[in-house]
């Protein structure tokens, strides 16, 4: 039986091959749970927390057309020769963490903040460390505590 609930996965492609891995999993944790998503792809990690406040502001003045239980937040930084990446990886998931509470949405955090691409890819792998399937994991967890504790999303 397929569940009612859909999943909103907003995904950088800054680092297309990491990304599709990211999905990957998270996607395939979600069709185990019955669970239906779209995907929507951001240039970088900076701009996720824009994506999912504008599709939350769609959802509260009516006007979208998909109404979405959860979100799942993919993507990577990578440190590089200046201190960029901190600060993208910093003001990124305050801005989520931001959301989260303030707008009481089931999120899953999956960005990866790494030293290197090749800690990025075994992190992100699905026959690795799986941490797009971990980040959909935590959104449907969340999403479960939601109704328990009967929170309206919509």
């Amino acid at each position: 039986m397929t569940d009612e609930r859909r999943v909103l996965i907003v995904e950088s492609r800054y680092y297309e091959d990491i990304a599709d891995q990211l999905a990957k999993g998270a996607i395939q944790v979600l069709d185990a749970a019955g669970i239906a998503h779209d995907r929507l792809a951001v240039p970088g990690v900076f701009e996720i927390p824009a994506a999912i406040r504008f599709a939350l502001r769609s959802m509260e003045t009516h006007a979208a057309t998909t109404d979405y239980d959860g979100f799942v937040a993919l993507g990577t930084v990578i440190r590089g020769e200046t201190d960029h990446h901190a600060h993208i990886a910093r003001e990124a998931t305050r801005a989520l963490m931001d959301i989260a509470i303030d707008k009481a949405v089931a999120l899953g955090f999956g960005v990866l903040t790494c030293d290197t691409e090749r800690q990025a890819r075994v992190r992100a792998a699905v026959d690795g460390k799986n941490k797009g399937g971990e980040a959909a994991r935590a959104c449907l967890r969340m999403m479960e505590l939601r109704k328990t504790l009967r929170l309206a999303q919509r």
